[in-house]
């Protein structure tokens, strides 16, 4: 009886007995380093990224150009051009290009692991080397420093009491509301969408234009000189000197219709009136349809740069709509239409009620079979401990806390419990011996040789469990990103 109350020692012990001994004997450093790590776990959690899904776009570049020309054209002299120079650049895996009526796209989609803003400079860089060989007045700009998970926040402005126009709600967002929400840390792009783009619209007569004799150009090259402002020199008077300044900004149609384009054989000057006729002519940009019951209304897109923590940026966001909604113009109001942060708060929830319930479930199972609380401490300790340190790697190996992520969290959950509810049960079984066999021995070398007995067993099935989730590491492309944060978490 003695003998199976107390099994003799292990005589050469493995490197997992060696460090559940060495806890045992040095409880209060392990206690300690446990408590800084927990530290380090909440400072990880609390800083680590959230977001609702993980980020499958490709690390891709887009140069955008604008060109009023047809596609054919736009496809021969700017997309083409850029295509063939960006062919060169370093890491890249594909090139797409796409050309429509005024605009080109060009996608350059660089290998998995490259860093963003290392591509973008490297896009830069051999984006130089072609500029200067592409026709006049071609524009051309790289996309937001985003991905394709970025559209984190929509809204739209709407008016229901008829103040305010299209037209007016897309000038207050473009030039008011954009610009704020610009300033936001962590936001890359307001995009607009719907509404009426302001536009000062000059009809010109051609049958006026032969009568005196001008071209269209002169007519054009006429009202662009004369909608800017120009410095001069200094006059120095009285000791005192004066800066000169030309002050000719267009502010309404009546300066656009008195602009001179040229005079006639009389010497009388020939304004732009003479020629035609301006007008305020909006143009068109669709955008959400009937969500205030009277067509069209204007939104706004908030893109999140790359790498930033979704959930803080929506909040910041929230904070800046409700510091400057006081200051809308009378009866515009701004309508959610997209807010991911509750779909980020529905995925921590889910994981907080698995928490939860997988240690209420634990502990009235352990009751019920050993009918010993302290027992059931050990896996009620040891779920939410477990949980808040695997936050470390995660923010260390820069894993988002998405759904995929949270999901290999409630999955280990169920595998942990089983190893702490298998220490628990030898421990409490060799215990049961220990005092029918008349309590022989020291008590914490019975439980210590008891966690000594069947801790090495826990940590490789532990192991196994983790080893079999190595395959997953060798996807690639968008299911390796779909899958590894499950795998890593």
């Amino acid at each position: 009886m003695a003998s199976e109350t107390q099994p003799p020692p292990l005589r050469q012990g493995g490197f997992i007995e060696r460090v559940i001994e060495w806890s045992a004997y040095n409880k209060f450093i392990v206690l300690i380093l446990v408590a800084l790590a927990l530290v380090g776990a909440v400072w990880s959690m609390r800083r680590i990224p959230l977001d609702a899904i993980p980020d499958l776009s490709d690390a891709q570049v887009i140069i955008y150009s604008r060109w009023d020309r047809s596609p054919d054209i736009i496809e021969d002299q700017v997309t083409y051009p850029i295509i063939t120079a960006m062919l060169g650049a370093p890491r890249v895996k594909a090139i797409r290009g796409f050309s429509d009526f005024g605009f080109s796209y060009v996608y350059v989609i660089f290998q998995d692991g490259t860093d963003l803003y290392w591509a973008r400079s490297r896009t830069l860089e051999y984006l130089s080397k072609i500029t200067s060989r592409l026709p006049e007045g071609v524009r051309t700009e790289l996309g937001p420093d985003a991905t394709g998970v970025g559209w984190v926040y929509q809204y739209a402005l709407v008016d229901k009491t008829g103040q305010h126009d299209l037209q007016e709600l897309r000038s207050f967002q473009d030039w008011v509301l954009r610009y704020h929400l610009q300033s936001v840390p962590g936001v890359a792009e307001v995009a607009s969408l719907g509404g009426f783009v302001k536009q000062y619209q000059i009809t010109v007569d051609p049958n006026r234009l032969l009568a005196y004799h001008l071209p269209i150009s002169k007519v054009v090259e006429a009202v662009r000189n004369g909608n800017q402002e120009v410095g001069g020199r200094l006059l120095e008077f009285s000791g005192a000197e004066y800066m000169v300044r030309g002050r000719g900004y267009a502010k309404s149609v009546e300066d656009l219709e008195n602009i001179v384009v040229s005079t006639d054989q009389a010497g009388t000057p020939v304004l732009v009136k003479h020629l035609g006729r301006v007008a305020i002519g909006p143009e068109i940009r669709r955008g959400l349809a009937d969500l205030d019951g009277q067509g069209d209304v204007v939104t706004g897109t908030v893109i999140m740069r790359f790498g930033e923590n979704a959930l803080n940026v929506i909040n910041r966001v929230k904070a800046k709509l409700k510091e400057i909604t006081p200051s809308f113009p009378p009866g515009v109001e701004l309508v959610v239409t997209y807010d991911r942060s509750e779909l980020i708060s529905r995925a921590i929830d889910t994981l907080r009620h698995a928490l939860i319930e997988e240690m209420l479930i634990v502990s009235l199972v352990i009751l019920l079979f050993l009918w010993h609380f302290p027992s059931a401490i050990i896996p009620i300790v040891t779920i939410p401990v477990s949980v808040l340190l695997s936050f470390i790697p995660l923010y260390g190996m820069h894993v988002t806390s998405n759904i995929m992520s949270l999901a290999g969290i409630a999955i280990s959950i169920g595998v942990l419990v089983d190893g702490a509810i298998v220490e628990v049960e030898n421990a409490y079984k060799r215990l049961e011996q220990w005092i029918e066999g008349g309590r022989q021995g020291d008590y914490h070398a019975i439980r210590l040789q008891a966690l000594k007995e069947v801790g090495p067993s826990v940590f490789f099935s532990l192991l196994v469990i983790a080893v079999s989730f190595m395959p997953i590491f060798t996807l690639v492309d968008q299911e390796g990103r779909l899958f590894k944060p499950l795998a890593f978490a």
